[in-house]
């Protein structure tokens, strides 16, 4: 497998992360007493431990410069202090507590049960099976988006980021525009993040382990949609098509 069929291949797993939920969610048609259940399964499954998967990422990984780039991001999740911020995870409690949730809620999150499966599969990714495979789970799989093309490809352009006033939980719930602090966080390093993590993926990756990566990016993609299908039937969504067929 050649450089470029390796990048198209983790471009098309990145293009399918797609949910049908997600439009769901970006209108505002979660019921406002369900929010919550939205918020605590993320945190729980990969927000509140996102360095822990960099770190693992980091101490399997032989060269000294994949370590080194890898290094910076765990110091920005971990201090904010790249971004002039706080530790990200922290950021994220800002949701919950700008719209006057129990944060206690959140100090030991309840995973509901595809939850606590896809949270299995990113400890087993992450754990014992090389840095390459650690590192795409959690710099392209984690962090990235279904646009991942525009980070690489001249010519494709990122949708724009909205407004924080047109952010969904500012619009629907009522969040104050001050508790977007991890937005701004992550906006002040995400080029330089979704840069770096291609250049590691692309440019450091040896030939013989990129089967492997794929094949485990593969696995993460399957384990979330299921995730993502069992937290929006949680949160009282339904997609088009079950609608139609219980209609």
């Amino acid at each position: 497998m050649n450089r470029y069929e390796f990048k198209d291949s983790l471009l098309r797993v990145m293009e399918r992360k797609v949910h049908w939920s997600q439009s769901a969610l970006e209108g505002g048609q979660v019921p406002a007493g369900r929010l919550h259940i939205l918020l605590e399964q993320e945190y729980g499954v990969w927000v509140r431990d996102y360095p822990i998967f960099l770190g693992r990422a980091y101490v399997q990984c032989p060269l000294c410069k994949v370590r080194r780039e890898l290094a910076e991001n765990l110091y920005e999740e971990e201090t904010g202090k790249i971004s002039g911020s706080a530790p990200h995870a922290e950021l994220f409690l800002e949701y919950p507590r700008g719209l006057g949730m129990s944060l206690e809620r959140f100090r030991h999150p309840q995973l509901l049960p595809q939850a606590a499966a896809f949270r299995a599969l990113l400890d087993e990714a992450t754990s014992g099976h090389g840095w390459a495979v650690a590192t795409a789970v959690t710099t392209l799989f984690l962090e990235g988006t279904q646009h991942e093309r525009c980070v690489i490809e001249p010519g494709h352009h990122k949708p724009p980021v909205p407004r924080a006033h047109h952010h969904p939980l500012v619009k629907y719930y009522g969040l104050p525009v001050s508790c977007l602090a991890l937005e701004r966080a992550q906006r002040a390093v995400e080029s330089a993040h979704r840069k770096g993590a291609w250049h590691l993926m692309l440019d450091f990756v040896d030939e013989r382990e990129r089967p492997a990566v794929l094949q485990w990016m593969g696995h993460v993609l399957h384990g979330w949609l299921h995730y993502r299908d069992e937290l929006a039937e949680a949160c009282g969504l339904v997609s088009a098509g079950s609608a139609r067929r219980a209609g």
